[in-house]
């Protein structure tokens, strides 16, 4: 078998780029169909389905470089003419859905590969050269569009795949043509090929198609995007009463998921501040601070995190620390007692200050314990969910 094309046949670097790519696309469509369905209610439940998805995405960034080369090898050959060219529509057809099928093995892997760059945490990527991407930032807003792109340009790839099948079976039990024979191992024979007629016009719908999948699946990722981002504002607090009034600030927090690291912040929160940047040494003010748990932006695992084995969002929507402001000879800390679901626990929090005039800025970190508040209880393997947890926070109040 030769191994490059020829005007008649393919070659035998063709037909292997040819199955490789069937294989792992089916292999891939099943993958995540399965994936999908699988529930991740107990730790054990988590890691299978973390696991599968692993394999789904390595496997479809392997997809990608395959389907590169063998775009790549596909232009550098001579293309076999078609054996019904003779009839225009059956061949524009087919032409159409080649050229369907040749662009959504790039986008569809590389909308996964994306939405995965930017999302924090879950299901690594099996590879040696790290989660992200260049020019990817790690937001929420490009996780959900490129994701919901995967999922509709995936469609589109299923349903030029069902149409790819059923031409090459029409090909040879209707036709009995050697469409589908000469792709096999082996060099069957082949009649006269037609005349054929050279159009830009399969390019074009092929063009059609996917500027009309872009289009939908981005949409739908905008406006999805923008749902979540209007429920995770919501329960709205009130703003307390204070003798500082928070400006700006993030509270931010950190947790390791499957060996990566997964940031969120809650978007939702309010603090009474009272303090007296006078005070030399001792208690000097008094904190608190609420929390919407259900305003927590968490990655990939933000859905996860609401459940009732983890924050329990909906039977306890808010969170509080309560802290005395003390001052020591160099540094300040808030020691008070922090209360997720029906948990209080003792907390202190150092942290920086600069006072100017009438703006106070302030930064600082601590670690908790999931365990302590009972988050999680269920994953108790440390490697799938790390038990520590990083705050971080920042905040600039004016009196």
């Amino acid at each position: 078998m030769a191994i490059q094309n020829t005007t008649l046949r393919y070659g035998g670097v063709t037909k292997f780029f040819h199955w490789l790519t069937a294989l792992l696309i089916l292999a891939l469509i099943a993958l995540g169909l399965f994936a999908e369905d699988l529930p991740y209610e107990t730790q054990a439940q988590l890691t299978q389905k973390a696991w599968f998805f692993s394999v789904h995405k390595t496997m479809g960034v392997a997809v990608f470089f395959v389907a590169l080369l063998r775009i790549i090898w596909a232009i550098s050959q001579p293309k076999p003419g078609l054996l019904n060219a003779d009839k225009q529509l059956e061949s524009w057809l087919a032409e159409t859905v080649h050229w369907v099928l040749y662009a959504s093995l790039v986008i569809v892997p590389l909308a996964g590969w994306i939405s995965h760059a930017a999302a924090s945490g879950f299901a690594p990527i099996w590879w040696p050269l790290g989660q992200g991407l260049p020019f990817i930032p790690k937001s929420e807003a490009i996780e959900h569009a490129f994701g919901t792109l995967h999922v509709i340009a995936g469609k589109v790839l299923i349903g030029a795949l069902i149409l790819h099948v059923a031409g090459a079976l029409k090909h040879h039990f209707i036709d009995r043509d050697s469409t589908l024979r000469r792709m096999l191992p082996g060099e069957p024979a082949i009649g006269p090929v037609p005349a054929q007629h050279h159009s830009k016009a399969p390019v074009a719908a092929a063009v059609v198609i996917w500027l009309v999948t872009l289009a939908i699946g981005f949409g739908l990722g905008v406006m999805g995007g923008e749902g979540r981002s209007e429920a995770a504002q919501a329960p709205a607090l009130e703003q307390a009463s204070s003798e500082w009034t928070v400006q700006d600030g993030t509270i931010g927090i950190a947790v390791s998921q499957f060996g990566s690291t997964v940031e969120g912040s809650f978007a939702d929160w309010t603090s009474s501040i009272s303090f007296d940047e006078t005070v030399p040494i001792g208690k000097a003010g008094e904190v608190t601070t609420t929390l919407s748990i259900p305003s927590l932006s968490l990655g990939s695992v933000t859905d996860q995190a609401m459940g009732p084995d983890f924050f329990n969002a909906e039977g306890f929507p808010t969170a509080t620390f309560q802290a005395d402001i003390n001052v020591a000879s160099d540094s300040y800390v808030a020691d008070g007692t922090l209360t997720i679901k029906d948990q209080s626990v003792p907390v202190s929090l150092p942290f920086t200050l600069q006072v100017n005039e009438n703006t106070a800025q302030m930064r600082g970190t601590t670690t908790l314990d999931r365990r302590d508040f009972a988050i999680g209880q269920s994953v108790t393997d440390e490697a799938t969910l790390g038990f520590t947890v990083t705050i971080d926070i920042s905040l600039t109040a004016t009196r």
